[in-house]
Formats: structure tokens, C-alpha cells, sequence
């Protein structure tokens, strides 16, 4: 985190509010994980917006990755409906995780796309959705975008807290789920 931060220097004040946000509310460096489980950090700006997420993760025996908690840091300047905000968020989250799970991958055969829709694409069930707390970095500038900036970085923090588990990528695991 440290090292993220200074990389970030005095360049991006929103970025590093969003992510001083989610690492101090999720209790990261200060809170001691379970055994088997790691942090994963991702932060990213779309529309205007920054969100950063910390999540905790595990990985089971048989290589199945599990997200436990995720905690997101939002910079959208003012957030006129606070709760909008928040669900936006969830929700970018839990479409984040579908990128993460076995059949979440877009194949084609013969150049063209097999899926067509959700029955086609993994989508995360309520078992494998952790509770996200979303919390909004307080600010009296003008609106930007809510919406999807809760979806990128999601995927990048999970793979980081599996990488930091077993080096490997959650893709790169011989995982399936229930």
C-alpha cells in the first residue's frame, strides 16, 4: 500500500483519498487475517469516478477461490443520493466477480461469440457474494459518473489477494464451484 501510494505521489489526490478511504475501513495493516486468507487492493477511475477496493480472500484445497469482505473507497466529488451511490457500487462488484468465476469466460468458435446472455455467462450467486461496505470520500465538488466505475477494479484486487495465496492467477486455478 505504501508503495502504491507513493507511486501515486501528489498527482492524484482523488485516487489516494479513495484508497486511504477503503484501507482505513477495512481494517487493512491493522487487522490480522485468518490463516489461508490475504488482502487484494485494486484501484481505478472510470466516468470520472474513483473507486478503490480491499478485499479478503481464500483459497480452498481443491484451488477454489472465495471472496470473504470487500471494502470499497468511492470518489464521485459530490454524491447527491448517497444510496444510489452505494448500490451501484454492490453492483458493480458483484458483476466484478463474475469475471472471476468458472464459466465467466467469453469463447468463440468459428469468430463467433458462444454466449448470447446471462443463461450463457456465469453470474455469482448470493452464497458466492460477500458483503460490501461502500464508503464515499466526502466532497462539495460537482457530480461525476456513477455506475459502472464500481466494476474494474474488482477483478484486479481478487487476483491479487489469490495471487498473493499461490502465486497464480484465480483463471490459472483448477477450481470449480459447488
Amino acid at each position: 500500500m505504501a508503495y502504491r501510494l507513493r507511486l501515486m505521489g501528489d498527482k492524484h489526490p482523488r485516487h489516494k483519498a479513495a484508497l486511504q478511504l477503503a484501507v482505513d475501513q477495512s481494517g487493512y495493516g491493522k487487522k490480522k487475517l485468518a490463516a489461508g486468507r490475504a488482502w487484494g487492493v485494486a484501484v481505478h477511475e472510470s466516468f470520472s469516478s474513483v473507486v478503490a477496493y480491499v478485499v479478503e480472500a481464500s483459497v480452498s484445497k481443491d484451488g477454489t477461490p472465495k471472496l470473504h469482505s470487500v471494502t470499497a473507497g468511492v470518489h464521485c466529488n459530490l454524491a447527491v443520493n448517497p444510496k444510489s451511490v452505494e448500490a451501484q457500487v454492490q453492483g458493480g462488484a458483484l458483476m466484478g466477480l463474475s469475471m472471476c468465476l468458472p464459466g465467466a469466460a467469453i469463447t468463440l468458435k468459428d469468430g463467433v461469440v458462444e454466449q448470447s446472455n446471462f443463461g450463457d455467462f456465469a453470474v455469482p450467486r448470493i452464497t458466492d457474494m460477500p458483503q460490501v461496505a461502500v464508503h464515499i470520500v466526502p466532497s462539495a465538488e460537482p457530480p461525476t459518473g456513477m455506475g459502472e466505475p464500481g466494476l474494474p477494479p474488482l477483478a484486479p484486487a481478487f487476483a491479487n489477494a489469490v495471487a498473493r495465496l499461490t502465486g497464480k492467477t484465480p483463471r490459472e486455478l483448477p477450481f470449480k464451484l459447488a
